[in-house]
C-alpha cells in the first residue's frame, strides 16, 4: 500500500491581517480578561486550544471552549 501524503496548506489566522505583532484582550466566561501584548500572528494554531508565541519567548495556551471574546490591536512595532 502506497503511503499517502498532503501538501501542507497554510490557512493563515485572520489575526495575520492585523499585523505580524498584535495584542490580544481575551474575555473568558465569567468575565475575566486577560491580555497578551507581544503575539507573533505566525505562530497562532488552532484546534481544541489555541496556541501562540509571543515576542518574549512565551507558548501561550488557550482553551477554546472557556472564551467569548477576543479583541486583536495591532502594536505599533509590528508590520
Amino acid at each position: 500500500m502506497a503511503k499517502q501524503t498532503f501538501e501542507k496548506i497554510d490557512l493563515r489566522s485572520s489575526v495575520e491581517a492585523k499585523g505580524s505583532i498584535v495584542t490580544q484582550i481575551i474575555t473568558f466566561i465569567g468575565g475575566a480578561k486577560k491580555t497578551i501584548p507581544g503575539i507573533k500572528t505566525e505562530t497562532i494554531r488552532q484546534g481544541q486550544f489555541t496556541k501562540f508565541e509571543t515576542t518574549d519567548g512565551r507558548l501561550v495556551m488557550i482553551n477554546d471552549a472557556n472564551v467569548l471574546c477576543i479583541e486583536v490591536f495591532t502594536e505599533k512595532n509590528g508590520n
